[in-house]
């Protein structure tokens, strides 16, 4: 992953963990995007260390700051040094600075747009605001009816707020509504510095912000959508919480590395050069390095990436270990870990009891699902075993 302006953002969305990371960003860097000398060093390391399948993510802050002669620039370089070997790219933008031109550029070039949106424009607008505190919602919808009228690939992040979670229903039908096929969303849960508006980590006392989603909300919310999908929409909208349920059903890796054994082996490049090992680990305690100094094989190389990487499994109370849920969640992510369990242990999982919830409410669909997929049967026959159940 790549940030492309650093934390340097367009918006200012109340809830956004990123933009309090410019405090700690290296300010001997003038520009606010990655330079062409970082940008080559950086693709030639990455194409080099993973010449059969590289892949490029392209985040923020916002990373349509950079100008359209940035990607163009992005995909020179790529073809130098990956030479005849496909090089996949994907980018996640707030959509509030998609234009014609970066449309055409993304459809001829069959890069994948992520676009971040909440839902319906009261939902939205609610937390995601311009600095000085206008709603987004329009310019956003405006960006994917650019998207479609280029045809562009795009699917939709959506941060499931205090707010966002009281709606499920409303939520789900926004985005049948916008035919959005891949829907992504993610719990928002911050914890703040005790007496400070700064961005606690794992390590630090930390207040939780009244904007984060509660356990309890977070799993009503998952078995309400849940209902919705399974009993209409099974094939037809892909939903990536529940599909990485149904992988860790099946033991197959799933396609977020919240719920897998172990945490991404993916690296995280600021535009001053500094690697960290995670998009919400950016804090000087992890930071690993910096590319202008190292090569990412030293940094690799780093006793701290090791130890990051050993948290997903390590860092976790017995209770977690024993639940009969563990197979499904893997503890879910090392960022979550910071209340007790009920013996006293540290790191359970703040959002444990609406996990449970849900994987409790899925299990028999799971079951049937995995049942079919083993015996190499459709999967959307769930729906007529979802309507017999309710039948019964």
């Amino acid at each position: 992953m790549l940030k492309t302006s650093g934390a340097t953002c367009n918006l200012a969305c109340r809830y956004c963990y990123y933009l309090g990371k410019k405090h700690e960003e290296d300010h001997s860097c003038n520009s606010k995007i990655i330079n062409y000398s970082l940008l080559e060093k950086a693709i030639r390391e990455y194409i080099l260390e993973n010449p059969s399948n590289p892949s490029f993510v392209w985040h923020g802050g916002e990373p349509l700051l950079a100008p359209l002669e940035f990607y163009q620039n992005v995909l020179e370089i790529q073809k130098k040094y990956a030479r005849n070997i496909y090089v996949e790219n994907s980018i996640q933008t707030n959509g509030t600075l998609l234009n014609d031109n970066y449309c055409e550029f993304f459809a001829k070039n069959n890069w994948l747009v992520g676009i971040s949106i909440d839902g319906p424009k009261d939902i939205h607008d609610k937390y995601r605001k311009t600095a000085d505190g206008k709603p987004t919602f329009e310019k956003v919808m405006n960006g994917i009816g650019l998207l479609k009228k280029h045809g562009v690939q795009w699917n939709t992040m959506a941060v499931i707020s205090d707010y966002c979670a009281k709606y499920p229903n409303r939520f789900y039908e926004f985005f049948k509504g916008i035919s959005c096929q891949f829907i992504q969303f993610t719990p928002l849960v911050e914890r703040n510095l005790k007496e400070s508006s700064k961005l606690a980590s794992l390590q630090d006392e930390g207040v939780i912000s009244n904007y984060s989603v509660r356990p309890e909300s977070w799993g009503n919310f998952l078995c309400d959508i849940f209902d919705k999908w399974i009993a209409k929409d099974v094939g037809e909208i892909f939903i990536q919480i529940f599909e990485s349920t149904l992988a860790n059903w099946l033991n197959i890796t799933p396609g977020v590395c919240t719920m897998s054994d172990s945490c991404s082996s993916s690296l995280v490049l600021s535009h001053n050069g500094d690697i960290y090992p995670c998009d919400h680990f950016v804090f000087p305690h992890y930071k690993l390095g910096n590319l202008y100094e190292q090569n990412f094989t030293q940094l690799r190389d780093n006793r701290k990436i090791k130890n990051f990487s050993l948290m997903k499994t390590e860092l976790l109370p017995d209770e977690c270990k024993q639940c009969e849920f563990y197979f499904a969640c893997k503890g879910e992510c090392p960022r979550n870990r910071f209340c007790k369990s009920l013996s006293g242990q540290p790191y359970a999982n703040y959002l444990c009891g609406g996990y449970k919830k849900f994987f409790k409410y899925a299990s028999p669909y799971m079951d049937y699902l995995k049942q079919e997929f083993l015996a190499r049967r459709p999967l959307k026959s769930v729906m007529n075993f979802r309507a017999g159940k309710y039948r019964t």
